[in-house]
């Protein structure tokens, strides 16, 4: 089948790096178009539809979460580029927000664990101190009593 009757679902997913169920599902909820469908009832897809599947894919590679994709591929329509700009700032604030959290839960962590390597040794798990820590600590180990 030569490009310009189109692609199938299988050749849309390899080119766009991606599941053919990924494909359905983005089709599903609307973030693909539904495709054309040939008279037996296969899918047929094209080039913009590929470009699209990616531009999908890398979003859900960077996190963004469908409605987000959503929202871009809304923009991309022709909304100026500070909305685009707006929604991938707000996703990138997240991510932030989430670092800080994961820097102080590791703190947390090899604290524990300092603690642990320096006052339990090799003494029965049932006294070891990272179970005190785990049950009275917050994120930031301050003790939650």
């Amino acid at each position: 089948m030569g490009e310009k009757s189109g692609l199938t679902i299988g050749r849309l997913a390899r080119r766009a790096k991606c599941s053919v169920p990924s494909v359905r599902y983005y089709e599903e909820i609307g973030l693909l178009p539904a495709a054309r469908r040939r008279e037996g009832g296969h899918r047929v897809y094209d080039v913009q539809d590929v470009q699209r599947a990616v531009f999908i894919r890398r979003c859900r590679e960077f996190g963004f979460p469908i409605e987000r994709i959503r929202d871009l591929l809304e923009v991309s329509g022709g909304a100026p580029c500070s909305a685009a700009r707006d929604i991938a700032q707000a996703h990138l604030d997240e991510i932030r927000s989430k670092l800080r959290e994961l820097a102080a839960l590791e703190a947390s962590l090899a604290r524990f664990v300092g603690d642990c390597a320096a006052g339990c040794g090799d003494s029965a798990a049932r006294d070891c101190s990272l179970f005190d820590d785990l049950a009275t600590h917050d994120l930031t180990g301050a003790s939650a009593n």
